[in-house]
């Protein structure tokens, strides 16, 4: 099966949007192998946007890459990716033409997934941008999907309409891999906090196979960068971090990963989260409490294969505070027999048995990870 697991990778349209060329994706490419990413689980680096010329070959009509800031062409790219153990991502559209104005795939789906998979490919992320009004948007990824099938080759399919549409209800049926049904992230604290609420109901839709993509992350980017609205601190850095874990989206990295501080590598090669994110059963998360009066402090439960949990606290509160979490409302009465111990994810602080009621005291925009296991009482 493709995408057993969320994909785990790098994305080049946060930080530089189409600031891009084969130097800097090949400088990419080596920081992931020396920095450790790569043994943390992250393997797919993803030129986004602006690769190609302005204008499709006027005599093959294919896609070719710009010829000044990639010389060597997308097969080479792809290569040196390959030959570091990490896999190659592209980009196109379902239009006429992508988001920043270069030639779109509409129309030639097939010829252009064969020359994708030709430059060794093993991820298509395919945009919403510039399509023909009049033509259903789920017939746009269904072409796309077929095309990618009929190469042969295992492609991931990233199917990404920025929210539009519902791809939550089809994305899976077209062949997709992943879907975005969120609008764009930006680096701030209220736009992933929007995402994350805005996506807590299409949660059981995520499943082995095709994963609710919530955006590239934004961690480490400090307001930097191609989507830099001002930045967000080390504590919310790492609630978005926690968020996409616990959420099981796709964790694809969208800082300069060559310059990330320690305490920042640290958080995205945590080992214990990352284990959450890639949990095997990829079930989806549910929410457990909301605090009575506050809005923004709620707690999530995920169930984990080896009949463990993860429960999420986190604050989106503007105030520091508590945030409950009820036995009960996760399925556990106290008749049950059972209580709960809560391992911290972050610290490795061990609880002592719940039985009915635990709470945390957070930070504002902050979060604590923990995984749970029944004990009997």
């Amino acid at each position: 099966m493709i995408a057993e697991r969320p994909p785990m990778g790098f994305n080049t349209w946060n930080t530089f949007g189409k600031d891009i060329n084969e130097e800097l994706i090949k400088e990419i490419t080596d920081a992931f192998v020396e920095k450790g990413l790569k043994d943390a689980g992250y393997e797919y680096i993803v030129v986004d946007d602006c690769w190609s010329e302005k204008e499709r070959d006027p005599i093959t009509h294919r896609i070719v890459a710009d010829k000044k800031r990639f010389p060597s062409g997308m097969k080479a790219l792809g290569d040196y990716i390959h030959s570091r153990g990490l896999k190659f991502g592209m980009y196109s559209c379902s239009g006429v033409r992508t988001c920043g104005g270069y030639p779109g795939s509409f129309g030639y789906e097939f010829s252009d997934a064969r020359d994708f998979a030709s430059y060794g490919a093993d991820l298509l992320k395919y945009d919403f941008c510039f399509r023909p009004g009049d033509v259903e948007s789920k017939l746009l990824y269904k072409r796309m999907g077929m095309a990618l099938r009929a190469t042969g080759r295992d492609i991931v399919f990233s199917v990404c309409t920025g929210g539009m549409d519902h791809p939550e209800r089809w994305a899976r049926s077209v062949g997709g891999h992943m879907y975005r049904s969120t609008l764009d992230i930006s680096d701030s604290f209220e736009s992933f906090k929007n995402i994350a609420i805005s996506q807590w109901q299409n949660l059981c839709y995520t499943a082995q196979g095709c994963f609710n993509d919530l955006d590239m992350l934004t961690v480490g980017m400090y307001g930097n960068g191609n989507v830099g609205e001002g930045g967000c601190t080390d504590i919310e850095y790492t609630t978005q971090f926690c968020l996409w874990c616990l959420f099981g989206t796709p964790l694809m990295l969208g800082c300069d990963v060559r310059n990330m501080s320690r305490s920042l590598l640290e958080l995205v090669t945590n080992k214990k989260l990352i284990e959450v994110n890639q949990d095997p059963e990829c079930r989806g998360a549910f929410k457990v409490t909301s605090h009575p009066w506050i809005s923004g402090r709620s707690s999530y439960m995920r169930f984990l294969s080896n009949g463990e949990y993860a429960v999420g606290f986190f604050n989106l509160s503007d105030t520091d505070g508590d945030v409950p979490f009820y036995l009960y409302s996760a399925g556990l009465g106290e008749s049950s027999g059972y209580g709960m111990v809560f391992e911290n994810l972050i610290t490795g602080e061990t609880s002592e048995v719940r039985r009915d009621f635990y709470s945390v005291e957070l930070p504002a925009h902050g979060c604590a990870m923990f995984r749970t296991r029944l004990v009997k009482l």
